[in-house]
């Protein structure tokens, strides 16, 4: 297995402390925190591990509360809060210093018949031969300040080719609208409830920044601040995160220091797997105040 997508697997394999308490071990990510796809990938696991089997989750809603601080694992703590016939309920806690850094409500239900549509996929190309992410890291890292470059090079356990190729240090205003194909690098042999952990883990990537394309902001820019302040998702059907997906992602508004930005997931056959909703922290300080 590749030794990135090898680490990654670790991540997501919780140790269980108590029947309702895991343990997820935090990964240094290029930033000064932990990564927030990480920890809700890791709450929605361990929620998981304590819902039969006979039903899967539909949704998740989660408030990003604190920083942090990836030299150390992170403790979930789960709470039971309702087994009904049809749906089950729980709520996660992470906690690192003994303060909740994370705060996740997810539902889960027994597999029924029912109507069915769905928007369809965009007609976008397909993933072969758009050019991967490396190949664009590859030919952007000498503009970086020199701190980011070795974080910004290293291996990373999923690959993404942007429909689109965009700059992403330009301050140049683009359309706030966003098109990717991704999946994990390598082979992923998981049950459907780790794979939706996965894609928790992954919807996190580039979302917030769909909402600055039309400032032309970027997350190296010294005088910009951001931060995940929530992140709500529907699951609508299986799929395999070693498998291409296509995400499209797009941000209807910006205002008071925050992005809005709404995301659609669909398999390559064109089916829409997962939606995305996150509000993003998109604060700018002047060039001289001590913050920047």
């Amino acid at each position: 297995m590749n030794a990135s997508v090898r680490e990654l697997m670790t991540l997501f394999d919780l140790e269980q402390l108590e029947n309702n308490l895991f343990r997820g071990q935090s990964q240094a990510n290029g930033q000064q925190s932990v990564f927030g796809g990480l920890v809700a990938g890791q709450a929605l696991l361990a929620a998981s591990k304590t819902v039969p089997t006979d039903r899967s989750v539909h949704s998740l809603h989660a408030y990003f509360l604190r920083a942090g601080d990836f030299t150390k694992p992170i403790v979930y703590d789960v709470d039971r809060i309702r087994d009904g016939r049809s749906f089950t309920t729980r709520r996660v806690n992470a906690i690192q210093h003994g303060r909740p850094i994370f705060s996740l409500a997810a539902s889960y239900q027994v597999e029924e018949e029912g109507v069915a549509h769905q928007v369809p996929m965009p007609e976008v190309p397909g993933p072969d031969g758009l050019e991967n992410d490396e190949a664009a890291r590859q030919k952007l890292v000498a503009r970086l300040p020199e701190q980011y470059r070795e974080a910004f090079l290293q291996d990373r356990p999923v690959e993404f080719r942007p429909v689109t190729p965009r700059d992403p240090i330009s301050s140049q205003p683009e359309p706030p609208l966003r098109e990717v194909w991704f999946k994990v690098v390598d082979s992923v042999d998981a049950d459907p409830m780790t794979q939706r952990a996965l894609l928790a883990y992954c919807s996190d990537f580039g979302l917030m920044g769909t909402a600055m394309l039309p400032h032309g902001m970027n997350f190296w820019q010294p005088h910009v601040q951001c931060a995940s302040i929530d992140h709500a998702m529907w699951f609508h059907g299986d799929f395999r995160i070693d498998e291409w997906l296509l995400y499209r992602s797009e941000s209807p508004f910006a205002g008071g220091s925050r992005g809005m930005n709404f995301g659609s997931i669909y398999r390559q056959d064109g089916t829409l797997v997962a939606s995305v909703a996150q509000e993003g922290l998109m604060r700018l300080h002047r060039s001289d105040s001590p913050a920047a």
